[in-house]
């Protein structure tokens, strides 16, 4: 006899993540995980779930989320566990909140105000194994942590834009490998933010090395997605080369009008770092705007020192002067390397607000109903808003979108700011306009195929050897979807809104969605990596065709 606690998903079509074909049948989840898969028969006394119409699949992984503070903070999670996601990994884009000391802990608090918001929390952890245990009093979805190098930089080095001392790389070799030990995945970079940016090509290879010795990848935000891309894509490719670390390709994505139709050159290179033994995965956004922090578009000059220096060097007139002639002229790195376009840079959150008013316009916008220089509204909100304004940015190209997301290395990333008037509705819909829009509509991708972008092909980069596929044994972090009506409730307009189509979703064989409800359920903890002996490369895994 089976216990009631047990739960028989019974009818559904079986897609298992691998990319094999689906086939009708059953799953049987005991004790978290999945017993029998297929027919399954002496399964009395379990709860029984009618999946007839619907599609059981692994649980969503989201290869890049910003919920470094919402998995603290947000029990409900509406944003993930509606759209089926059941592992994120944070810490991204070389800037964090572990390791720190309280010093750089302050910085980042206003520094992130714009990703994170500044939560009242209990700020009670320094490194990253505190950080993971903080996960592990609940969350409502699994969490895996990168050490982000900016974080790291600003530890030991501060925010100047200064090449590190020896002692200094050493000291932040030291935090990087202590970070792995205590279980993050691999180590992020953020290369247009400060001070991560500061950092060059040797201090990278240097700190790669140690993530390389403990089985980890590197997950860069390169130095420019505009004009250079293709060079900052070739400096990672690089330092993975150099490092022997395993390199994972963050939002890849070719922006601006510079890179229209450019997709082509950028798998290239992916392709012959493969062809070269470089270990190469990638996750994108299946959206065209960007989003990020309308400081971010500065010239690093201008952001050295932290957010204080910043606001002092927009308050005086001759640095003003430099910053407008970088943004107007030249081409400012933070706007990667891209003549700032002020029609593209739309307002999507404030800190504070009294300036709410601002979401949803341009900058051009703001300055036409003003009368006013663009420039001189981009500065007077930066500084009204102390540096907490977020963006979006409207700058890719549906080709280079299509033809990134049919690579056999993609993955898919939400990065999805969860704060603000009007974030990007990628935070809510990434998953869903995935399988809504790219399958089911458009046929970009095969639903097999797209649900092994989602699933396996990340948690095999993870190196969770029991989760990403369904098999007996694996863990059941499960999603229940409908491949006739699943799609993205989060438009533009209304960013909040949950997915449609995903009925059922759980966490380690616990309902965290029930019927299209959140159920209140925090089965989510911290996956901690472990070395030695994995993850294997990548490509040596025959199911990824």
């Amino acid at each position: 006899m089976r216990s009631a606690r047990d739960l028989l998903i019974r009818g559904a079509r079986i897609v298992d993540g691998t990319g094999a074909a689906g086939y009708r049948g059953d799953a049987l989840v005991v004790d978290g995980r999945i017993a029998e898969l297929g027919e399954v028969a002496g399964a009395a006394g379990a709860r029984v779930l009618d999946a007839a119409g619907l599609v059981l699949a692994p649980g969503f992984v989201d290869m890049h989320a910003h919920s470094d503070l919402a998995v603290l903070t947000d029990p409900e999670h509406l944003a993930k566990t509606t759209q089926g996601v059941t592992t994120e990994v944070v810490g991204q884009d070389g800037l964090s909140y572990a390791p720190v000391d309280d010093a750089a802990l302050d910085v980042l608090r206003e520094q992130l105000a714009g990703w994170n918001g500044v939560p009242d929390l209990d700020w009670d952890w320094r490194g990253v194994g505190e950080y993971l245990d903080r996960v592990d009093r609940g969350a409502a979805v699994n969490v895996a942590y990168l050490v982000p190098q900016g974080t790291v930089r600003m530890v030991v080095v501060g925010t100047e834009d200064r090449a590190a001392t020896p002692e200094e790389l050493r000291r932040m070799r030291s935090l990087v490998a202590t970070g792995m030990a205590e279980g993050a995945f691999g180590m992020s970079s953020g290369l247009t933010y400060v001070p991560g940016m500061y950092a060059g090509t040797d201090e990278l290879v240097a700190l790669c090395e140690v993530v390389a010795a403990h089985g980890g990848f590197y997950a860069p935000h390169q130095r420019s997605y505009g004009r250079g891309a293709l060079e900052a894509y070739a400096e990672v490719v690089e330092v993975a080369r150099r490092s022997g670390v395993a390199l994972h390709l963050t939002h890849a994505t070719m922006n601006f009008a510079v890179n229209a139709g450019r997709a082509g050159e950028f798998l290239g290179l992916v392709d012959a770092a493969l062809a070269d033994g470089v270990d190469v995965t990638l996750d994108t956004y299946p959206y065209l705007p960007g989003s990020t922090t309308l400081a971010a578009v500065l010239p690093s000059w201008a952001s050295a020192g932290g957010p204080a220096e910043t606001l002092r060097r927009l308050g005086d007139p001759a640095a003003r002067e430099r910053v407008r002639h970088a943004l107007e002229v030249e081409g400012s790195d933070g706007c990667h390397g891209v003549v700032a376009d002020w029609a593209t840079l739309q307002v999507s959150g404030v800190r504070h607000g009294e300036l709410s008013g601002l979401v949803g316009s341009t900058v051009a916008e703001l300055a036409a109903a003003s009368g006013r220089d663009p420039f001189d509204v981009f500065v007077d909100v930066l500084v009204r808003d102390r540096l907490g304004t977020t963006v979006l940015q409207h700058v890719g190209h549906e080709e280079n979108v299509r033809a990134i997301m049919t690579h056999p290395r993609h993955t898919g990333g939400s990065d999805g700011l969860l704060v603000g008037g009007r974030p990007h509705p990628r935070a809510w819909g990434t998953f869903p306009y995935y399988l809504g829009h790219y399958v089911r509509e458009e046929g970009v991708l095969g639903l097999e195929e797209c649900v092994a972008h989602l699933t396996s092909r990340p948690a095999r980069r993870l190196g969770l050897g029991d989760r990403g596929v369904l098999r007996p044994g694996a863990v059941a972090d499960l999603v229940l979807f409908d491949p006739g009506t699943v799609a993205a409730g989060a438009t533009f307009e209304e960013p909040r809104r949950p997915a449609v189509g995903i009925p059922h979703v759980l966490v380690g064989g616990v309902p965290v969605v029930a019927d299209g409800v959140r159920t209140g359920a925090v089965p989510g903890r911290a996956l901690r990596h472990r070395h030695p002996g994995h993850p294997l490369p990548f490509r040596a895994i025959a199911i990824y065709r």
